[in-house]
């Protein structure tokens, strides 16, 4: 894909001076990080839902850790990133978005910098989320051969990874003993987080407004990787039946996080229901744009279809750039994310 995506670059290029021409929109996709596949994936779905609007030149482009100079080869009007991982989801990227924005005025989709550093990583999150009073299951950092005071069963994961990358349910002290065997030689740390059997939801957020909920019914024994993006077996079930408090008080936990956060355009937080009420898990600021995604699942049945919300979040970034304000860009106020990031 990446020798087609750069002919197609170069093919597509016109003169910038011709103010009739539809605006550019440069894809990203691929990555470095374990995602690659998943973000390919998401980024032939973008393509396609821009390219059937007829309103844009879509140009694809797989990367893997690119450069300012190689993404302006391509003289795009706004860049949509669907780059998953610490690289593309985690700061480093939107760091070289972010220069390209304050230097060209060229827009793109998701979050700043800051905020996409303190979302990537979820035990920062899920203290961001604890400071605005939204519930979230107790969890521990886990470094190499550190001990850990954090009874099984529980959740060991990355902390800067998605996609269940990783993922291990532990219910016995052996199981943790075991996983740290497995995964701790690829892993710097890990986060330790109690285990809440439940229901498992995901509500997606566009540009402020939060939409429907969606609960996940994998066949197997957790939403894993392979449930997430390849089995058929796996059931959704878009505004599933649930107490009206729970459903608001995830709806308003999405909001919130998303907002202390300063975050802007897209974005899905996950949950876990029992009978205590919704705990929050995490907030993804790249969620999946492949055929079994969630967010374009959730704002179809909001009678947004695939194309337009891909649409929606072009012209969003296209009107950031265009107005140059700091506020217009989405730049953050918020206390709790700087505050974090820096610990």
């Amino acid at each position: 894909m990446s020798a087609s995506s750069t002919h197609t670059t170069h093919t597509l290029q016109t003169s910038s001076d011709d103010s009739s021409r539809k605006p550019r929109v440069l894809v990203l996709m691929g990555g470095p990080d374990a995602e690659r596949d998943v973000s390919l994936m998401s980024g032939a779905e973008i393509v396609r839902a821009l390219t059937s609007i007829g309103a844009f030149d879509v140009v694809p482009l797989t990367v893997l850790c690119p450069s300012a100079e190689e993404l302006l080869a391509a003289k795009p009007d706004v860049i949509f990133p669907i780059v998953h991982g610490p690289f593309g989801e985690g700061g480093p990227l939107q760091e070289i978005l972010e220069s390209i924005a304050q230097t060209r005025g060229i827009g793109y989709v998701g979050p700043k910098p800051q905020p996409a550093r303190v979302a990537m990583h979820k035990l920062a999150t899920k203290q961001v989320a604890s400071s605005v009073g939204v519930r979230t299951p107790r969890s521990r950092e886990v470094r190499r051969g550190e001990p850990l005071d954090l009874l099984p069963p529980l959740v060991l994961k990355p902390s800067n990874d998605g996609s269940s990358v990783d993922l291990r349910i532990c219910r016995s002290a052996a199981e943790v003993d075991a996983a740290r065997v497995e995964l701790e030689p690829k892993r710097e740390f890990l986060m330790a987080e109690e285990f809440i059997a439940g229901r498992e939801m995901t509500v997606g957020i566009v540009d402020g407004e939060v939409l429907p909920i969606i609960e996940i019914v994998p066949a197997v024994e957790f939403y894993d990787y392979q449930a997430k993006y390849f089995r058929d077996d796996t059931r959704y079930v878009v505004a599933p039946e649930l107490p009206a408090n729970i459903a608001e008080e995830m709806r308003n936990a999405t909001k919130a996080v998303f907002t202390a956060l300063g975050l802007r355009d897209v974005a899905r937080a996950d949950f876990i229901v029992d009978e205590r009420g919704a705990w929050f898990l995490e907030i993804n600021t790249a969620p999946g744009m492949t055929t079994h995604s969630l967010v374009p699942m959730a704002s179809r049945h909001r009678g947004v279809d695939m194309p337009e919300l891909c649409a929606r979040l072009v012209r969003a970034a296209m009107a950031r750039a265009k107005s140059g304000s700091p506020r217009a860009r989405g730049e953050s106020s918020s206390h709790n994310a700087g505050t974090v990031a820096a610990t």
